[in-house]
């Protein structure tokens, strides 16, 4: 089957590599819809730094590059393995893609996103949703019932935020700040208004960005090139600041916004991915209590993410700015991404 491979920054190549079989309580997808992730970018752009480097194996696969890329994916079963009887060959399908050891301390917490020797299907071997087919075991394995699958592929950067909203314990009737309006800070806008978030305020500088918060669900959009966010967040709710703010920027001027914007005892939610170590004033924490949690990916949020999408209070086609083959990948997938971050939120590829 054809997949495509990285093999190391700027190089991703169509290869024909073995298709996957099936193991006992295993299942095999095929996969007819893969979104490219920031992350998947940053591999591209630097990389490797998820996918294991030359020399340097992941523990769980005990690969190395050229991996096969692709961690937002969704499709159709077409094989069970052995003691898989709760699924029927054509259900369609989101895979959770991950790898995880199952016997160290957060495993056996039950948090499992943030094991010891954490792996992601599709950056850190065991195949990936670039590719026709994967195989995964089925606790991974989440019926979509009539969603689609093109809809399925956004199931997974949308359990990213509604794993966030979750931790920060937003609730009905609050307010909320989100900083950043890339894809992360979109879904994470939509999620906070489908769980009844009343008010809800993003900072984004890019014009088309500002507009994509609109439809995301922002009740307001500050730009902080021309607003002062401190002074405009604090009239907007009337001195209180907001009950949850989530950092998605990765900028040390935006975490100190988001911390100075968040109401005293209330949360800052950190999503983004730093690609330096983060400068924090702690006094801005000591003074009036905020808290900072770090938020990474999901566990036991895809049923619930899949629920709210299909209840019908997430549009997902809104964060679907283009459709390509696999051999288009590179050309009009990761170069059209880079070069025009601000119009795109979520490209999807179709292997097949």
């Amino acid at each position: 089957m054809k997949a495509a491979r990285f093999y190391g920054p700027g190089d991703i190549r169509i290869d024909n590599v073995t298709e996957p079989a099936t193991r006992p309580g295993t299942v095999k997808v095929e996969v007819e819809w893969c979104g490219i992730c920031g992350t998947d970018l940053h591999e591209y752009l630097e990389g490797p730094i998820f996918a294991p480097a030359e020399g340097a194996p992941h523990p769980l696969t005990d690969e190395t590059v050229p991996i096969t890329l692709g961690h937002e994916f969704a499709g159709v079963v077409r094989e069970l393995g052995d003691g898989v009887n709760d699924l029927r060959v054509g259900d369609r399908v989101v895979v959770e893609p991950y790898l995880v050891c199952g016997r160290c301390d957060p495993c056996q917490r039950g948090m499992y996103n943030v094991c010891q020797s954490l792996g992601f299907v599709g950056l850190s071997g065991g195949g990936g949703g670039f590719s026709q087919f994967v195989v995964a075991e089925r606790r991974w394995i989440h019926p979509l019932g009539e969603l689609g699958t093109d809809v399925g592929a956004l199931i997974e950067p949308l359990a990213v935020a509604y794993h966030a909203v979750r931790l920060s314990g937003a609730r009905p009737g609050g307010t909320a700040i989100v900083f950043g309006a890339g894809p992360i800070g979109l879904v994470t806008t939509a999620v906070l208004r489908a769980v009844g978030t009343e008010s809800i305020i993003v900072v984004e500088p890019a014009d088309v960005r500002k507009t994509k918060a609109v439809a995301a669900g922002a009740d307001h959009v500050l730009d902080p090139t021309t607003t002062d966010i401190a002074t405009a967040v604090s009239e907007l709710t009337e001195g209180r600041n907001a009950d949850v703010t989530f950092e998605c920027a990765g900028i040390d001027a935006v975490l100190k916004s988001a911390i100075l914007s968040t109401r005293a005892g209330g949360t800052c939610v950190n999503v983004a991915i730093w690609g330096h170590e983060a400068r924090v004033a702690l006094n801005d924490l000591v003074f009036r209590e905020v808290k900072v949690l770090g938020s990474l990916a999901y566990a036991n949020d895809h049923p619930a993410t899949i629920a709210l999408v299909a209840s019908g209070r997430v549009d997902p086609f809104q964060f679907i700015t283009g459709r390509i083959g696999l051999d288009d990948i590179v050309t009009s997938g990761f170069d059209e991404l880079v070069n025009n971050k601000e119009e795109n939120v979520k490209i999807l590829v179709q292997p097949r």
